[in-house]
């Protein structure tokens, strides 16, 4: 089945896929490969309809026309006749072959008349003007012949080619007409596919601009406004004589996470304008075996931070010595790290609890609590999309996420991860864990 797809031809190519079952076969999958065409619900329901009529008329026929014909040719009829309603089965495959072979039948066989009008529209449609018009001479020429072979006694032979005439006529057309339908539907889903491709492309086109001025715009401006915090707190850090250890640590922080800003940054940067089918930069993804030193580091900067994990969390290796999987291991780090940067702007002061529990076959489940803060702090400027970022993290991880404020007052961000328990490769493209790791990671 062909997935909905939006577009110029949107609504066309969305209903093609609901109703792809009652399409002919040729007309169901554009994916199908040549010479392997699956029968679709349509086909298989016109196919038995076709048996059971051609069944029906062909004996009615068989019946009006025994009594007046040699009882050898009667039976003729009924060994050559039936095979050609069987052969309707393949007439898809080879219309203009079939077509050709029934020719001598139908010169003595009445139960042939039926099946040779199917495919004749079968060749109406299929295949080119010229073979139809070779098939239809001599469909024609056998429907006069058994005309004079097998005359009807109360209306002659004239009537029969007559008759003859108008239903091969009226079947080419009705054919020709189906022929037509069907390229007009091959030729809108062309233009659908064209068109929606031309979309992406201009989509593509139009995003990785939009990236690009990000980029110039981050650059010009955070990296100044960074490169004047780092510049000012070495200058306050080179002076600690007179500013007193306390603030010279704080300083030395302060320095030592604006140059990592700036790292940061430039990694932003370097994602923002680099293609979607790009490499990312080779800097090294945090682990497991890193949430200590984020703990450590909020700890330093005046945080009150519980930490506990088990030990399979702790080193990020199993008991059996099973890795954890990369995109795990990042996306629990990122985890802790937003955990720890909501308390420390929503709830400055306050005690904060980690605990990452887990292994393989169980999964890592993740937890940040800390209290309500005392006073109402004052607001700081964010995008307020970190929670957002991390709820695409884990969905991108096959987890779960739930945060909000308990019913003893404290505020709870809880996550689960999967870690299976065989050994699987990161599954999420690097590039895209990259840019999740800025837009949600600390907003």
């Amino acid at each position: 089945m062909v997935t909905a797809r939006s577009g110029a031809y949107g609504g066309w190519v969305g209903m093609r896929s609901g109703v792809s079952g009652w399409l002919p076969g040729e007309l169901g999958d554009p994916a199908e490969p040549a010479g392997q065409e699956q029968r679709s619900v349509r086909d298989w329901i016109v196919d038995v309809l076709l048996f059971l009529l051609c069944s029906g008329v062909g004996f009615l026929l068989w019946a009006a026309s025994a009594a007046d014909a040699p009882r050898a040719m009667v039976y003729a009829d009924v060994i050559f006749g039936v095979p050609c309603i069987l052969a309707l089965w393949w007439r898809r495959r080879w219309p203009t072959r079939i077509a050709l072979a029934t020719v001598p039948i139908g010169v003595f066989s009445a139960i042939s008349a039926f099946p040779a009008l199917i495919l004749i529209y079968t060749v109406a449609v299929r295949r080119s003007l010229r073979t139809l018009a070779v098939v239809v001479v001599l469909q024609l020429a056998a429907s006069f012949a058994y005309a004079w072979v097998r005359p009807d006694a109360e209306t002659g032979p004239v009537f029969s080619v007559i008759v003859a005439l108008l239903l091969i006529g009226s079947t080419v057309a009705w054919g020709l007409f189906a022929r037509a339908r069907r390229q007009l539907i091959l030729s809108l889903r062309d233009r659908a596919e064209r068109a929606e491709s031309e979309r992406n492309l201009l989509l593509a086109q139009a995003r990785q601009s939009e990236r690009t001025r990000i980029a110039r715009e981050m650059h010009d401006v955070l990296g100044h406004r960074i490169s004047l915090i780092s510049l000012h707190a070495g200058a306050l850090e080179f002076r600690a004589d007179k500013a007193g250890p306390e603030v010279a640590e704080s300083a030395a922080v302060i320095r030592a996470s604006a140059h990592q800003a700036l790292q940061d940054l430039r990694e932003v940067i370097g994602v923002l304008r680099a293609g979607e089918g790009d490499e990312p930069p080779d800097r090294p993804q945090p682990t497991l075996a890193d949430i200590p030193d984020l703990v450590e580091e909020s700890r330093r900067a005046g945080m009150k931070v519980a930490y506990s994990c088990s030990q399979a969390a702790a080193t990020g290796v199993g008991a059996d010595g099973l890795k954890a999987p990369d995109l795990i291991a990042r996306t629990t780090y990122r985890i802790v790290q937003e955990g720890l940067t909501n308390a420390r702007k929503h709830a400055p002061g306050t005690s904060v609890t980690v605990t990452v529990t887990g292994g393989p076959g169980v999964g890592v489940d993740v937890t940040v609590t800390n209290r309500p803060p005392l006073v109402t702090p004052e607001a700081l400027p964010g995008a307020g999309q970190g929670l957002v970022g991390l709820a695409e993290r884990v969905t991108l991880a096959d987890g779960r996420l739930e945060h909000g404020w308990g019913y003893n007052g404290d505020f709870r961000l809880n996550a689960w991860l999967p870690w299976p328990a065989t050994t699987a490769g990161d599954q999420a493209g690097p590039l895209r864990e990259k840019v999740h790791d800025h837009q949600g990671g600390t907003a």
